[in-house]
């Protein structure tokens, strides 16, 4: 995967190799049982978290069409096309919103 270098990069902590691979990586503070989160952590966890917002409701939105979720069982030709449909299904209701 080639993430270009000018891209800003903000991942839940499910992606935390991410970060020694591309430098424009931010990610949301782990606590642990030693290491407490301070306020500014959590803070800045909560600025992070609010900025994904809109992009896991697209990806929840596409999840909803089954083609992600699920094994996908039909021609694999025909991938493209059919999700760039529910691509545009769901860009079309997020317009008339």
């Amino acid at each position: 995967m080639h993430i270009s270098e000018s891209t800003e990069v903000i991942t839940d902590t499910g992606y935390q190799g991410l970060k020694k691979i591309h430098n424009k990586t931010e990610m949301p503070k782990k606590k642990s049982k030693k290491n407490p989160l301070t306020l500014k952590d959590k803070k800045r966890n909560h600025e992070l978290s609010s900025k994904r917002t809109l992009n896991e409701h697209v990806i929840g939105r596409i999840k909803r069409f089954k083609i992600v979720a699920d094994k996908y069982r039909n021609r694999r030709k025909r991938f493209g096309l059919r999700f760039n449909l529910i691509a545009a299904i769901c860009n079309f209701e997020l317009a008339a919103m």
